[in-house]
């Protein structure tokens, strides 16, 4: 078992980074607190916490930030129905402090919100978890809490879009499942309301879009 892999950051996106650790490469998939937390930094030593998934055709490593938000992504996957990536999506779309929140307070509807998830996943996922959710240290590493929307859609005239954020917005999207056209649209529809927008924040807006 692989408790952390630490090492030189060799490749950010938002969807995995690669760490080089006794001169092996690892891809790891991570959620966006995690690229929030890596973007930039490229080249600077790392360390992620690490959940392997074993099957018959793959072995994915997906790493983390801290221990807590690790905790948080297998105590998802124990709910019946929520793989890796469905619980990769839901770290993606909220904060882990949020999806904590969300679940202790019985927020289904929010966590609806996410694709894949509709209400009776949302409500499954509740049940599960809220005696147990509470549990979870998110003190060490934990600094995705956000409270409100990551974005707020504003304005009337179309504004600029920023390709290279478009870019690699869209691809983050499609690696996680959605169709290349429908996240195009979605995400030249955030950028031209808010072409401010961070990578991470466009992402966040789309989750719950498409």
């Amino acid at each position: 078992m692989i408790e952390y892999i630490k090492g030189q950051l060799t490749d950010v996106n938002p969807t995995y980074v690669v760490i080089e650790a006794a001169g092996v490469g690892y891809a790891i998939n991570i959620a966006l607190p995690t690229y929030s937390e890596l973007v930039g930094k490229e080249g600077l030593e790392s360390r992620l916490y690490i959940t392997e998934i074993i099957r018959e055709d793959a072995h994915e490593l997906y790493g983390f930030f801290s221990k807590g938000e690790r905790e948080l992504f297998v105590m998802l996957m124990t709910v019946s129905g929520i793989g890796a990536n469905t619980a990769r999506m839901i770290m993606s779309a909220y904060s882990a402090a949020e999806i904590r929140q969300i679940i202790a307070t019985g927020n289904a509807r929010a966590l609806a919100q996410v694709k894949g998830l509709g209400p009776k996943t949302a409500q499954r996922i509740i049940v599960d978890l809220k005696d147990k959710v509470l549990k979870i240290d998110l003190a060490v590493g934990d600094r995705g809490e956000i409270g409100d929307e990551a974005i707020k859609l504003f304005g009337e005239e179309a504004q600029s879009v920023d390709s290279a954020v478009k870019q690699e917005a869209v691809s983050a999207l499609v690696m996680l499942g959605f169709a290349a056209t429908a996240s195009g649209k979605v995400v030249d529809k955030i950028l031209k309301a808010a072409p401010e927008s961070s990578v991470e924040q466009v992402i966040k807006q789309a989750l719950k879009m498409l």
